[in-house]
């Protein structure tokens, strides 16, 4: 091949393989069409200019998005009652979302983490005499490509994304975004026989309080038993965590010791009172942890950092933005090195904090750098 004419022809005449993989929906729609042609052209030792690539790429872009309109795809969103339901129906594999909307509290995390800024929060009209309601979320099918990053930083868990019935996520199995750290220790020793106060004071219902006998067999009624029984009964504690946002209502309820929990979000939450409109609850009205808002004597909502999440579903529905404001300053997630994470992270904190994370990743890795090659001298150390 002399010319770059005819290296596109030559490429022309060997281009059915390339087009069996161009109509592979998952290649087509993850990586792209263009990604393989250049490929194509790498193997066959084919480097033509920056002019005749973009020709070929034309016409071979052209031809691969036509077999794609005509190969099995079907692309369909469902709004129901209680689920918000998007799902790609392709070749091979089947992509799904669920939002669940009984535990959807309409906060900002998945609008702010969403790459694709596919995910958006509407505030519902308030009816006069009424509660406010929770903003409500809604998804693009037309920007979302079902990533699955949504899914991973919802702290409500209200997210699922299916490959083909699987809750799988390649961005977990490919280590390009961390989990949420939900750090929750049980200590059923500390939990006396009869109590039930956890299980009553989580407010979103996500803890089952059980009891057995030395046996294993369930215990209704442990006053009924005698002293020597009471004493072998033991209390196991059922956290549904995947679905817990780490408020610690149930830390500081349950007896001390029995449960501890390390929340996911860190941050602050403060209330402008001077320009808080009079008599207005909205942020009271959708908060959904018990506690992390409260209403005082003078008619005016006050914040407790001690069990708000951070999630922002109070910032949602407030009518002046200036009067409240929340900010997340850190998130515990599992190690991570990824741009995709920086990138959320940035917008679901801000750079400042974001930055100090990096800052922070860095000096640890140099930490162990030095470790790794000078061990008596970190012995030491410690």
């Amino acid at each position: 091949m002399n010319s770059q004419a005819e290296r596109i022809f030559s490429f022309s005449i060997s281009v059915k393989p390339f087009l069996q993989r161009l109509i592979n929906p998952v290649c087509s729609s993850h990586r792209g069409e263009h990604g393989f042609f250049r490929q194509y052209l790498y193997q066959k030792r084919c480097i033509p200019s920056n002019k005749s690539l973009g020709a070929a790429r034309s016409l071979f872009g052209a031809i691969g998005k036509l077999l794609v309109q005509k190969m099995p795809f079907k692309s369909l969103k469902k709004d129901a009652i209680d689920t918000l339901t998007l799902e790609w129906v392709l070749q091979v594999k089947n992509y799904k979302l669920t939002l669940d909307k009984t535990r959807c509290v309409g906060c900002q995390i998945c609008t702010l983490a969403c790459p694709k800024e596919a995910i958006i929060t509407q505030k519902q009209l308030k009816i006069a005499g009424e509660k406010a309601k929770k903003a409500k979320v809604d998804v693009d099918l037309a920007k979302c490509n079902f990533c699955g990053i949504c899914d991973v930083t919802c702290p409500y868990g209200a997210i699922k994304v299916m490959l083909n019935g699987n809750h799988d996520l390649s961005i977990l199995a490919k280590e390009s975004y961390p989990q949420l750290v939900r750090d929750i220790t049980v200590d059923t020793r500390q939990c006396p026989k009869e109590c039930l106060e956890c299980e009553t004071a989580c407010p979103l219902s996500l803890i089952k309080v059980s009891k057995v006998d030395f046996e294993g067999k369930p215990v209704e009624n442990v006053e009924a038993l005698s002293p020597s029984l009471r004493k072998r009964v033991q209390v196991k504690l059922d956290i549904q965590k995947d679905y817990c946002p780490t408020c610690r209502v149930c830390e500081f309820k349950c007896n001390p010791g029995a449960i501890k929990v390390k929340k996911a979000f860190e941050g602050l939450i403060a209330i402008n009172q001077e320009k808080c409109p009079e008599s207005c609850h909205d942020c009271l009205d959708v908060c959904p942890i018990t506690g992390a808002l409260t209403l005082g004597q003078d008619g005016k909502v006050y914040p407790c950092d001690l069990f708000c999440t951070y999630c922002g579903a109070c910032k949602n529905v407030c009518p002046v933005p200036e009067a409240l404001t929340v900010k997340r300053t850190t998130v515990h997630h599992t190690p991570i090195h990824s741009g995709t994470w920086n990138k959320a992270l940035e917008k679901i904190t801000s750079p400042v904090d974001a930055a100090k994370e990096l800052r922070s990743v860095a000096g640890e890795s140099r930490r162990k750098a030095v470790a790794k090659r000078f061990p008596l001298l970190e012995e030491a150390i410690r």
